[in-house]
Parts: C-alpha cells; sequence; structure tokens
C-alpha cells in the first residue's frame, strides 16, 4: 500500500482521530493542573493586621495560609503598641493567593537614642536650634545667677542634669538652664549709681 493509499484508508482516519483526541486529553488534564498548581481564580483578602503583635499575626495568616516577612521600622510611633504592626503590605482588603508573603513593619519599642550634642555655653537661641535639629523637644527654662544673660549652663531631662554625649530617646523633652546675667547685682549697681549721681 502506497502513502496516497494510507492516507485514504480507514486506518488513517482512525489513528489521526485517536491523537487529535489524546491531544486534546492531554491538554485538558495539563491545563487543569496548571490552574491548580498557580491557584487560579482562588483569592484570598489580607486581614487588618495593623495594632496585632507578631504573634497575633501570624496566627491570622496562617489560619488563610498566608506566610509573612518582618521588617523593622527606626521610626517610633506613640500611637502603636511597642512591637506592633505599623504597617502591612499588601494593604488589608487586598486580594492574594494562598502561600502569599505579607510584609510586616514593626513598631520600635520606644523612639530610638539619640547623642545629646555639646551646647553648653551657647545662646539660647543656637542651643533650642541645635537641639530641635538633632530630634529633641525643649521643656521648661530656669535661670540662675551668672554673668552670661540667656547662656545655656547646664541641661536636664527629667529633673536630672544630662551631660553632652549622653543617649536620650528621640522626641525626650529636655529643659534649660540659663544665666541670668546677674540681673540683680546689675540693679544693685545701676541703684548705686543714681544714688551717687543724687549727691552731686
Amino acid at each position: 500500500m502506497n502513502f496516497f493509499q494510507y492516507i485514504k484508508s480507514k486506518e488513517f482516519w482512525s489513528n489521526l482521530l485517536a491523537i487529535f483526541a489524546l491531544s486534546l486529553l492531554l491538554l485538558f488534564v495539563l491545563g487543569r493542573g496548571l490552574k491548580s498548581y498557580t491557584n487560579h481564580n482562588e483569592r484570598i483578602s489580607v486581614p487588618t493586621l495593623e495594632k496585632l503583635s507578631v504573634e497575633e499575626a501570624e496566627k491570622a495568616l496562617a489560619e488563610l495560609q498566608l506566610s509573612y516577612v518582618v521588617i523593622d521600622s527606626s521610626n517610633y510611633n506613640p500611637d502603636y503598641p511597642p512591637k506592633s504592626v505599623i504597617e502591612q503590605d499588601p494593604e488589608a482588603g487586598s486580594y492574594v493567593k494562598h502561600k502569599r508573603k505579607i510584609y510586616l513593619t514593626l513598631n520600635p519599642s520606644d523612639y530610638m537614642k539619640v547623642q545629646i550634642p555639646d551646647v553648653l555655653d551657647e545662646t539660647k537661641r543656637q542651643v533650642v536650634t541645635r537641639l530641635r535639629s538633632s530630634g529633641f523637644n525643649i521643656g521648661k527654662e530656669r535661670f540662675i545667677p551668672d554673668l552670661g544673660k540667656n547662656v545655656v549652663r547646664m541641661l536636664e531631662y527629667k529633673g536630672r542634669e544630662i551631660k553632652p554625649g549622653e543617649l536620650l530617646p528621640k522626641n525626650s523633652i529636655l529643659d534649660l538652664v540659663l544665666g541670668d546675667g546677674l540681673e540683680e547685682l546689675d540693679s544693685i549697681v545701676k541703684t548705686d549709681s543714681i544714688d551717687d549721681a543724687g549727691e552731686f
């Protein structure tokens, strides 16, 4: 039987039909398997994890077959509990596939610590500018007898003297101890001068 006779035979068309049917079946099986492998059409809503501890967030994600990656942050937020989630990616309400990694940014236990700059013997204006640029807040002022008017002679934190180089949490409130310019002495000197002038 030559080739042309073979392609006209029932055997050829039966084999061709069988191959076609087998190919369709194979494509169907592969398609179903691929969909199952890639979780086609499966969507999980990401829960709200903000303000939860790592343990609480882990439990909530495990129930949804989601994993997580912790990202530490240096920016302390006092509105959130220490070591709690302050940000998540993807955001709550987003739809993801199962086993997707959720990135969690955690709140530090406190503000990061900052070194006290050496500002002693500088004017109040200079000191306030430097302390604020370093991340500190300015609290109360008190004056001591000193020749330097409005010159910073000491820094205090919660009632205790602090030295340049010490580490304090960022946003700490520092009190300034300033020289009064020996105002009382000046007042006495001026009064004496007036009295002396009156004698003439």
